[in-house]
């Protein structure tokens, strides 16, 4: 009788295969180390640091857009305001039209005492366009 030796497969060699503990545990580290990577890099995660400062300038930013809004409409509003827009219009360049915006009190926001100069830019680009 002729008997075959052959050779074990992968997963038989795998089976019988019995790890230590200081392999498991680099591997669970590993593991983690490559889940954060993975995740701080590509998956969109983000410290609580980063998340406040996010959402803070996300706010700051729907703010000066509100406020600029606010400042287009009160400029539109205002009796001579034809008279005004064609006289904005003919400012030469962009610091002068915010000075303008300023000047005539439409950038200045309730409860404030003087204008904010990113509200002031902000209507100046609204009303340009």
């Amino acid at each position: 009788m002729v008997t075959e030796s052959r050779k074990a497969t992968v997963f038989e060699r795998m089976g019988g295969y019995q790890p230590s503990k200081t392999i498991l545990v680099w591997a669970c580290g590993m593991t983690a180390v490559a889940t954060m990577v993975a995740g701080f890099g590509w998956g969109g995660w983000m410290t609580g640091g980063s998340a406040v400062r996010a959402a803070t300038a996300a706010s700051e930013a729907a703010n000066r857009q509100l406020a600029s809004a606010v400042c287009v409409d009160r400029f539109n509003a205002a009796p001579d305001s034809a008279e005004r827009l064609i006289e904005f219009n003919a400012l030469p360049d962009r610091y002068k039209k915010r000075q303008f915006i300023e000047a005539g009190g439409w950038a200045t926001m309730p409860g404030q005492t003087s204008a904010d100069s990113s509200v002031a830019e902000g209507c100046s680009t609204a009303l340009s366009a």
